[in-house]
């Protein structure tokens, strides 16, 4: 078995266009599998992330146009920044200008301090994950609707009438959909339900292959396979800093110690040879890609060193 891998980048912390430019057209030059970004509008500690925040969508439809290999896409949009119509016509744009290399990431929504700070409504949980079902409905309803037909939609927090359910994407019946979380009930079954991949993130080896029984058993439960469904995608968050030397080991792990309003994470800090034995864990759990998430956009070494050191040794990980 091959390991997928794609990297993973969290622009809020401080990153333009341009930083992330460079580093997705590296990503691509490398030979990683996809660049993905965070969708957040704040930086999570105390650092500014200045220039401060670009939007998810809007960059990687520029993203689009500027790379012509990698698969692009988000971990994760929050449903509660955009409609779920809007969304739906936009992830579809966005696929039409890559050529059919998107992916969609989404989840619930956490953090909010980032929605006080712009004005957007922030529900209690119960009510986030009720609307987050409603918008996984919607947006797969939408691109799965034939053209020509309408599509409509009444739930209790959106409604929509004849729409004409277009753009349509390039990908049939649409971009692979991402869930993913630790959450023990609602998130395993919106997996089974509309996901293509579940993810874990950065969390250890034992708690994901906990997640994994978890949206194994929803799966069974929903009867995904006897809907003709093909098994979800199982893949792992990983938060990386390695190097060469301990010097740069230390260094790119600097920023992983600094107070956030991240939960704890499970971090693989070290030499290439140590996440290469981390992924083959996560492959003998039945992971069969791994998003990578590298700090520094600006340490494009960091990228590379893991394409000649980590990416050759994954063909045949199986644990």
């Amino acid at each position: 078995m091959t390991m997928r891998v794609t990297v993973f980048t969290e622009p809020h912390r401080g990153a333009s266009y341009d930083d992330q430019l460079r580093f997705a057209q590296t990503v691509e030059a490398c030979g990683f599998e996809g660049y993905f970004r965070a969708d957040h509008y704040q930086s999570m500690g105390t650092d500014p992330g200045l220039p401060g925040p670009t939007d998810a969508w809007l960059t990687l439809a520029a993203l689009a146009r500027e790379t012509s290999r990698i698969r692009l896409g988000t971990l994760v949009t929050s449903a509660t920044f955009r409609l779920p119509g809007p969304l739906a016509v936009m992830v579809a744009q966005v696929d039409q200008m890559s050529g059919g290399r998107v992916e969609l990431g989404i989840g619930a929504g956490w953090y909010e301090r980032e929605h006080i700070s712009y004005g957007i409504p922030f529900p209690p949980v119960g009510e986030r994950f009720d609307r987050l079902a409603e918008q996984l409905e919607v947006i797969t309803g939408l691109w799965r609707t034939p053209v020509g037909d309408s599509y409509s939609f009444t739930g209790d927090h959106y409604r929509l009438v004849d729409a004409p359910a277009l753009p349509k994407p390039v990908q049939v019946p649409g971009p692979p959909v991402i869930l993913g979380g630790r959450g023990p009930k609602r998130t395993p079954e919106l997996a089974a339900r509309y996901a293509d991949e579940f993810n874990m993130p950065f969390k250890s080896v034992g708690e994901t292959a906990q997640a994994y029984d978890r949206v194994r058993e929803a799966s069974d439960r929903v009867g995904r396979t006897e809907s003709g469904r093909a098994p979800l995608v199982l893949s792992a968050g990983i938060v990386v800093a390695v190097g060469r030397t301990e010097a740069e080991v230390e260094r790119r792990a600097a920023p992983l110690h600094v107070a956030s309003a991240l939960p704890p994470e499970d971090a693989l800090i070290g030499s290439p040879a140590q996440l290469v034995d981390r992924i083959g864990e996560f492959a003998a759990i039945g992971a069969t890609r791994v998003h990578l998430r590298l700090i520094g956009l600006a340490d494009l070494d960091h990228l590379e060193l893991i394409a000649s050191d980590v990416l050759p040794q994954l063909n045949g990980v199986d644990g």
